[in-house]
């Protein structure tokens, strides 16, 4: 049977799949770490136990909101179960066996009772594209991807010529997802014009951020819509071989790769004369051992190549010499993940969403000191403010918001007067921070700025791959500087020497992850250089964070002389008797953990 009719056949089979009543348990990797797998069997020997033939149990990709986790959703009505136990599960099926829902286990709006999933405000301003199927199909079925339109695209894209479908990409004003924003168009318009009689496709699944988890998600969740857009991309640009460059360290997302690898060339998706045309692709899964430098693209390359995971000068830029000396188009999960929905609804509904330079939709990681931590998509051109308090829910501490940071150890921070900035990526790069691959990381006023910028560098000192002197270097000189104004040993001449260092390292570095290590630096410097100044003037840190710079103190006029902080004072540095006067704090003993501030009911302890 031709491919066209397997697909179709297997699409009638399954008509009507998003309608049928299916109860959905979380897979990805948050939801996984808090036992849904296990609540998933209960929820199946329920079912099972209860003669429900009607009903299919089935694990799914990640609904977005991880702090809701382990999540349930079933369809087809949505009704959103939150926070799920394998003991809850009993309550689930009766109330769908009756026509009901379980009150006590629905999210919450505050104290309001929300049914459906798209009715909460985490999702309202949201709008998945890149994780449109995630939380919808089973992501190790192939069938299920197929039967909500899955390969539609490809079989689209193989009627079009290549310089048609680039066309929609131009249309569409797609830019690439891993950071720099650079018109995919013309990534894929330069590997096509190359001459030459092997050409390579690969995907950088390589996310290294601390704190970011948006292309390991899509992934867990539908890693055929990236496979699916990496075989448009073969064909476009004239390759016959694919790589999938992925961190080890995900083997949820290396597991489904494999499964619907495999799926795909049991159908005939991958392999020789794919629809009965003479274009053929293979694709291959390489495994990364966890180098933040191998996310870019020539380290990348370097790696798959078997060798030490450094950058290449450039030019010859990958698109003319890249893997094993080939053509090579490299583009990330999130950037793929949109390619099918762009060839079958055009590159002009695409360009609808988003703003006039900035077109579609953007993922990130929301975390740090937010209520709603977890995965969202939203337009381009959403404000800050709306993603911190309308999606994000606003401060978990209760205290004010003081700055996010995007782009990770690349980006740079975003103070409060910015709250209401666009996030695009002219209006990021104007006030000195970036898209980056979509780590956002809220900070509230506890947060030290200095501490945290020497916490970013911390982190690129140790993935330099030192093979440039900038890098290596620089930024280690960078984060002694750092390091002595958190202790309190700083001085003002330090901060001309942190400019003077970072600009020669954003220079004169080779690759990305060098020319962008002093970002959270200099934002850091621009807005907060107050903070700065008081750790080198005053030897204060003013968010209390910095331990050599900070004092635990005991108010004697809320202190009621119980000796709850004494009893778990883990260097016994509290010092006094019950009931005889307040406590005190013997400095010299005092190792400014802070369990004395967590442990007093009458909020008698503060640092400062």
């Amino acid at each position: 049977m031709e491919l066209s009719k397997k697909l179709e056949k297997i699409r009638k089979e399954k008509k009507d799949l998003t309608k049928q009543t299916r109860i959905l348990v979380c897979s990805g990797t948050g939801c996984t770490s808090s036992k849904s797998m296990g609540v998933l069997d209960a929820l199946t020997e329920e079912v099972q136990r209860q003669k429900l033939k009607n009903v299919t149990v089935s694990k799914t990709g990640c609904f977005g909101f991880c702090a809701k986790g382990p999540i349930v959703v079933v369809d087809p009505d949505e009704i959103f179960y939150e926070m799920v136990k394998k003991d809850d599960s009993k309550d689930i099926v009766e109330a769908l066996k009756t026509g009901n829902v379980c009150e006590r286990l629905l999210a919450k709006d505050g104290e309001t009772l929300v049914k459906k999933w798209h009715e909460l405000n985490f999702y309202k301003k949201q709008q998945r594209l890149a994780l449109r199927n995630c939380g919808k199909i089973n992501p190790e079925d192939i069938e299920e991807y197929i039967a909500i339109g899955g390969y539609t695209a490809l079989e689209k894209a193989l009627k079009m010529t290549p310089d048609e479908i680039i066309d929609e990409l131009q249309k569409s004003g797609l830019r690439g997802r891993g950071g720099a924003g650079f018109p995919t168009y013309k990534k894929w318009m330069f590997t096509k014009q190359v001459d030459s009689l092997q050409k390579y496709v690969c995907c950088n699944a390589d996310e290294g951020d601390p704190g970011a988890f948006m292309d390991r998600s899509i992934l867990e969740g539908d890693p055929n819509s990236v496979i699916e857009a990496m075989i448009i991309a073969a064909y476009c640009i004239g390759a016959s071989k694919g790589y999938i460059y992925v961190r080890a360290e995900y083997p949820i997302a290396v597991e489904r790769l494999k499964i619907a690898i495999k799926q795909a060339k049991e159908l005939g998706l991958l392999g020789n004369n794919i629809f009965g045309t003479n274009f053929s692709f293979d694709l291959e899964i390489r495994l990364g051992a966890g180098a933040f430098v191998c996310g870019e693209e020539t380290a990348l390359m370097n790696s798959i190549e078997g060798m030490r995971g450094e950058p290449r000068p450039r030019p010859p830029f990958p698109a003319v010499k890249g893997l094993f000396k080939s053509p090579t188009l490299l583009n990330n999960v999130e950037t793929y993940a949109n390619i099918p929905e762009i060839i079958n609804k055009g590159g002009d509904w695409y360009a609808s969403i988003g703003t006039d330079s900035s077109k579609g939709t953007k993922v990130f990681a929301l975390g740090g000191k937010i209520k709603n931590v977890g995965l969202v998509e939203v337009p381009m051109g959403t404000t800050l403010r709306d993603i911190v308090y309308d999606i994000g829910g606003g401060i978990s501490t209760g205290k004010e918001f003081k700055a996010a940071q995007t782009g990770g150890p690349s980006g740079g921070c975003i103070p409060k007067e910015h709250l209401d900035t666009k996030i695009d990526y002219e209006s990021l790069s104007k006030i000195g921070s970036m898209m980056g691959s979509g780590g956002l990381i809220v900070m509230d006023e506890d947060t030290c700025m200095v501490n945290l910028a020497k916490f970013f560098l911390e982190f690129t000192v140790s993935e330099s791959c030192g093979k440039c002197v900038p890098c290596r270097i620089g930024t280690k000189r960078m984060l002694e500087i750092l390091t002595r104004i958190t202790e309190g040993k700083g001085k003002l001449e330090d901060i001309e020497k942190l400019e003077h260092l970072a600009s020669t390292i954003k220079s004169a570095s080779l690759c990305g992850l060098g020319q962008t290590a002093p970002n959270p630096v200099l934002s850091t410097l621009k807005y907060f250089r107050d903070e700065y100044i008081a750790h080198i003037v005053d030897k204060k840190c003013p968010a209390g964070e910095c331990k050599s710079l900070s004092k635990i103190h005991i108010d004697p006029d809320k202190c009621k002389s119980c000796s709850i902080c004494q009893r778990n004072c883990p260097v016994g540095a509290i010092k006094g008797e019950i009931k005889k006067g307040p406590f005190e704090i013997d400095e010299s003993k005092c190792i400014k953990c802070g369990v004395c501030m967590t442990k007093c009911p009458f909020k008698a302890i503060s640092k400062g």
